[in-house]
């Protein structure tokens, strides 16, 4: 069995500066603090926070949407990550949609969403 998590957060900065902030990696390693690896080309694989977070991209829609497959160590189900960008009055609206997490992961990765992604995010457009 597994769980779902969706987050919202509005970001002070544009759509085009969030998803830059997103998918070049060396803007996620400003605003995480932590060595990332990205690139923008679908299929391709990803290494966030010094590699607690793996994965393999599936598409990107410029500025406005990244799909990922985050890799739980023995899972064989899919963890499927969606986060939307939408323009809004004074910044950014982000939306999370983080589907097929393991039980027992749930909770720590819901944190870490929270903690080390969103508000690290947010308090890097706010500085």
């Amino acid at each position: 069995m597994s769980k779902s998590i969706k987050l919202y957060r509005k970001i002070k900065g544009t759509p085009e500066e969030v998803y830059r902030a997103l998918t070049n990696p060396f803007t996620i390693e400003l605003w995480s603090g932590e060595p990332a690896v990205m690139s923008l080309e679908p299929d391709s694989e990803f290494s966030l926070l010094n590699g607690e977070i793996t994965g393999r991209n599936i598409e990107f829609e410029t500025n406005k949407r990244l799909k990922q497959q985050w890799f739980f160590e023995g899972e064989e189900e899919e963890s499927v990550v969606t986060i939307k960008l939408y323009e809004e009055k004074g910044g950014t609206q982000l939306h999370v949609v983080h589907d097929g997490i393991p039980d027992e992961a749930y909770e720590n990765m819901l944190q870490g969403w929270k903690e080390f992604y969103l508000d690290a995010l947010q308090d890097f457009f706010e500085a």
